[in-house]
């Protein structure tokens, strides 16, 4: 029989180094559009998947997790999280190998993809500039159909993903592929369903009130009547972003500024270095390169790097303070010696999220952008009304698109051979209250890549967004002491940092995610605080 710490300390020895070289791969993929790249990052994958999928070790898991001998609190998480990756893994290898295949194929297509818009190929980028800036209803109609195109290319390669992802969790004793990936990472599809109901009951009365007056605005911009709105007039390929509806033109702020320097400037002034993170990062588009933004984690060791396609304005602002909010995130838990390896990770994937959030939300701040950018005082003065409106229509629409994600990935797994099509359009008018084309049978919902890549993950980004508004109200009332609930942006407080790397960076995976928000707010995960800034 082997020895836990025996078990723990020979797998570490052989992950670690595979860690590495699957980030580096996959960073080279999705940088470049390497085909060599992704298939060895397919084949460092598959690596891993025959690590984890050794039986006999399983087996010593087992033995160990069912005799209840191990109840050291460190040792205890170690154990919990090892054999939830070995768990996953104990199916036919071939079965295994098929999916990362899939997977992998789907990266190169989507990282491949330009729209064809009018005889020319344009990125993500420009479909969103023209989504958002032009008002001639065929011109909308037309970029957003074109996007929307890279659903058909990969609808098929998605079901047979999702397939494979289900034959995996049958063969485990799962439902299915959803609860199955809820649960492996620590969390209860009942528990999550609850949250995601109440968000839904909070989020409805006042979405509804403040989608009439986008309707109103919308149609006036676009000089149509209000029953001719379509999905395409809300400035954005999902409407999963709030369309500009209140007076501030707040690309305007960051137009011809550094977003690299104020990144940095900013983190440093309470209390985060993210320079190192940002000299190893790929911040500016080019042809091949991913068109979305990501925070990679290189080794668990502090080389964290963050992509991103940078544009001077608030867009790009807001994703550079959130995806440096991921990165200092996990270089506060890479940087502590008394972390295992296996607990060098967010304690749930949604606590990474709430932190990133929390500071991609300052992008709108207008104590932020007279702290930051050197607006007068009597200019952010002027626009904090319409900031604040601003900001609460952004949670409210995104909070909606969310929902929208999650049923939708909810069903598709417990039935991805029902009619997928009308599943997601039934899903958009009833959450997001849009007047579907007419007639429109195609497969608008391949087109969100995370449904893809990224599987039964969207609803961590409503949790995260619940863990936002919980720690801002933690921060403004124990740690800045400001007071300041709509504005406190916490610049020039290094007591900030200080406080999230004590109570949330460094202590990784140390605690189950409820534990480790309580330990650091007072309570456990609630939507109180949230409801409380979109009502």
């Amino acid at each position: 029989m082997m020895d836990l710490q025996e078990i723990i300390d020979r797998t570490v020895a052989a992950y670690a180094p595979l860690v590495k070289a699957a980030s580096e791969a996959y960073w080279e993929g999705t940088t470049t559009g390497s085909a060599e790249a992704f298939e060895r990052y397919a084949e460092v994958n598959k690596k891993m998947t025959e690590l984890f999928s050794d039986s006999r070790t399983f087996a010593e898991l087992h033995r160990i997790k069912e005799s209840g001998s191990v109840t050291e609190p460190v040792l205890k998480r170690q154990l919990n999280e090892l054999y939830n990756s070995f768990l996953a893994r104990q199916a036919d290898k071939s079965l295994l190998n098929a999916i990362i295949d899939k997977e992998t194929e789907l990266e190169r297509k989507y990282a491949a993809f330009r729209a064809e818009f009018r005889g020319r190929k344009i990125n993500d980028n420009e479909v969103e500039r023209l989504l958002k800036g032009s008002c001639d209803p065929a011109e909308l109609q037309e970029v957003w159909e074109a996007h929307k195109a890279v659903g058909r290319e990969v609808a098929s390669d998605v079901l047979d993903v999702v397939r494979l992802r289900n034959r995996l969790a049958d063969a485990l004793g799962f439902t299915n592929y959803h609860s199955m990936s809820l649960m492996l990472s620590g969390e209860k599809p009942r528990e999550v369903e609850l949250l995601m109901n109440e968000v839904d009951e909070l989020s409805r009365g006042s979405f509804a009130t403040v989608k009439a007056e986008l309707d109103e605005a919308m149609a006036l911009r676009c000089r149509i009547p209000q029953s001719e709105l379509r999905p395409w007039h809300y400035q954005g390929r999902f409407f999963q972003e709030a369309p500009d509806l209140y007076p501030v033109d707040f690309d305007k702020y960051y137009k011809g500024r550094d977003l690299e320097r104020l990144t940095v400037d900013y983190y440093r002034s309470i209390g985060l270095d993210v320079e190192p993170m940002l000299r190893r990062s790929d911040l500016y588009p080019r042809e091949g390169k991913n068109q979305h933004a990501f925070c990679i984690d290189m080794d668990c060791m502090g080389d964290v790097r963050v992509l991103c396609n940078l544009t001077d304005n608030e867009r790009w602002m807001e994703t550079m303070l959130h995806e440096f909010g991921h990165a200092a995130y996990s270089v506060g838990h890479d940087s502590n010696p008394a972390l295992p390896f296996l607990l060098r990770e967010s304690a749930a994937i949604f606590t990474t999220e709430g932190v990133a959030m929390m500071f991609g939300r300052l992008s709108r701040n207008p104590e932020w952008m007279r702290l930051n950018l050197g607006i007068s005082s009597g200019e952010a003065e002027r626009i904090a009304p319409d900031c604040r409106r601003a900001a609460r229509l952004s949670q409210l629409v995104q909070s909606r698109f969310m929902q929208v994600v999650y049923r939708f990935e909810k069903a598709m797994y417990a039935d991805p051979e029902q009619d997928l099509n009308a599943l997601w359009r039934s899903l958009v008018e009833k959450y997001q209250l849009l007047a579907y084309p007419e007639g429109r049978d195609e497969p608008d919902w391949a087109a969100k890549i995370h449904i893809a890549l990224y599987p039964c993950y969207y609803h961590n980004y409503q949790l995260g967004e619940l863990f936002a508004s919980q720690m801002h109200h933690c921060i403004v009332e124990n740690v800045t002491r400001s007071g300041n609930l709509p504005s406190d942006s916490y610049t020039g407080c290094p007591e900030v940092g200080r406080w999230l790397t004590e109570n949330i960076f460094s202590v990784g995976k140390l605690y189950p995610w409820n534990e480790m928000i309580t330990r650091a707010t007072g309570e456990k995960l609630t939507a109180a605080y949230w409801a409380a800034e979109v009502r």
